[in-house]
């Protein structure tokens, strides 16, 4: 469930707010929107809230019973993909000649580099619940040029927090690290559990929190799904008050330096970049190789759709 970004979520010319020096709640609401005929809450980009460290793109799919995941094959370029389910399946498909069937607690990461293409779609013949989140992260200038990847972990740490539990998806936390690749200082918890619980944090991180299932107390703020609650610098701990059966996901990073342009499935620095891609995509150029997926390519939109 990648993409695409649109001119309504991240326009080209925008410029993001600066990182909240101290602690702060801001919610924000998600947008709703449409990919591959599946209803998503996209939480970020945002115009007024672009980023949170370096993660640039947050769509929650689901919980639905019928859903039926047909995403075909599809350029990106400057980012990873973070792929986490709740229920259900996916089955991923990349030009490296990736395929990798993902389930519940299980985490897949793309790396992009200068561009790759995926196809996601549900395995054959299954439909049935699906609930999740797609992710990206934005590449620094020393990775986004560079080759693409694909990594599987089943495997993830988990650490205990009062009630809670949170699985360490990138990055470090607790003194445990996952063992997904990560190119700027940042961290991803997924966070279950019933009650109260304090997740420790590092203050020269921006957070934030994005509820998957249920309800989540910050403070006198109650957080639920289709809201985004950005939690500022300067956190040193953060204590959460679940309901029962409640999912959530915590993202941090060190404020992101550079000025993102993203457009399409194309995370950039100017114009230029995104234009270039365009070409690249729509001219059949080795930049972006091919795709073992009998679902349909799907073309860019037009450029000057772009906003």
């Amino acid at each position: 469930m990648s993409g695409p970004v649109t001119s309504i979520d991240a326009p080209v010319d925008d410029e993001q707010g600066p990182a909240a020096t101290a602690p702060t709640v801001q919610r924000f609401p998600s947008r709703m929107a449409d990919v591959g005929g599946m209803a998503v809450r996209r939480a970020l980009p945002r115009h007024d809230r672009r980023t949170v460290g370096a993660w640039c793109f947050v769509d929650h799919f689901g919980p639905r019973d019928d859903g039926l995941m047909q995403i075909g094959p599809h350029p990106h370029t400057g980012l990873q993909t973070v792929t986490w389910l709740l229920a259900g399946e996916a089955l991923h498909r990349d030009s490296l000649g990736s395929e990798q069937l993902i389930r519940p607690g299980q985490l897949n990461l793309m790396t992009s580099g200068a561009g790759i293409v995926h196809a996601e779609e549900s395995p054959t013949g299954r439909r049935g619940e699906v609930h999740g989140a797609q992710l990206w992260v934005a590449l620094p200038e020393e990775t986004r040029h560079g080759s693409g990847g694909f990594e599987h972990h089943e495997d993830l740490p988990v650490v205990g927090a009062g009630g809670l539990a949170a699985t360490v998806l990138v990055g470090e936390y607790a003194g445990v690290r996952s063992p997904a690749r990560t190119d700027t200082a940042l961290v991803g918890l997924a966070v279950s559990g019933t009650g109260a619980g304090t997740l420790s944090l590092e203050p020269s991180h921006e957070h934030a929190l994005i509820v998957l299932d249920g309800t989540y107390a910050v403070g006198d703020e109650v957080v639920a799904p289709g809201e985004l609650a950005y939690l500022g610098l300067g956190r040193e701990e953060l204590t959460l008050e679940a309901s029962a059966g409640a999912h959530a996901l915590v993202l941090g990073g060190e404020p992101f330096p550079d000025r993102l342009v993203m457009w399409w499935n194309f995370v950039a620095r100017t114009k230029a970049e995104i234009a270039e891609a365009w070409d690249d995509w729509e001219g059949g150029t080795d930049r972006f190789g091919p795709v073992a997926s009998e679902l349909d390519r799907i073309p860019a939109p037009l450029l000057s759709d772009r906003g």
